[in-house]
């Protein structure tokens, strides 16, 4: 599907939706299953300081809990900085949640005040298979999408 068809699909169906749970879970169905390229797909909340818990997703299982310190959507909380990973197995510190991941995908999700509240991870069992077209139309997306609850701030 054209990212801009998929992208005006995700805006109707979270119009005026206020739920962060269902506006996650919605965005991981839709993203999943419009590319073949996503083997998992799903975002990573922000339960304690340093600590993500998955949240909504599609696909395989995931981790349960993503501290900080590890893996590309540890490094994205704890930078702020969307991570784009050619090969996860050259990562330092990569979590192999799943043994087919060859690349991945994981933009942070900033609250009003600018701090981290979750991650989008999206996973591919293709390497390289995301480049900075790709993380910057998921970026601008997951903005307006989670600036309707002022969940998210704009960079």
């Amino acid at each position: 599907m054209p990212f801009e068809e998929l992208r005006d699909r995700i805006l109707a169906l979270t119009e005026g939706e206020t739920d962060e749970i269902a506006l996650m879970a919605t965005v991981a169905c839709e993203l999943h299953h419009a590319d073949d390229r996503f083997d998992w797909t799903g975002f990573y909340r922000v339960t304690e300081p340093g600590l993500l818990k998955i949240g909504p997703y599609q696909g395989g299982h995931g981790c349960l809990t993503i501290p900080f310190e590890r893996g590309v959507c540890g490094a994205a909380a704890r930078s702020g900085t969307t991570q784009i990973v050619a090969d996860v197995d050259a990562f330092p510190g990569h979590i192999a949640c799943a043994a087919s991941t060859r690349s991945e995908l994981v933009i942070p999700l900033r609250n009003g005040t600018g701090e981290v509240f979750a991650v989008l991870d999206l996973d591919s069992d293709q390497p390289g298979a995301f480049d900075e077209r790709d993380a910057a139309r998921l970026e601008q997306l997951l903005t307006t999408v989670f600036s309707r609850r002022n969940l998210f701030t704009e960079s």
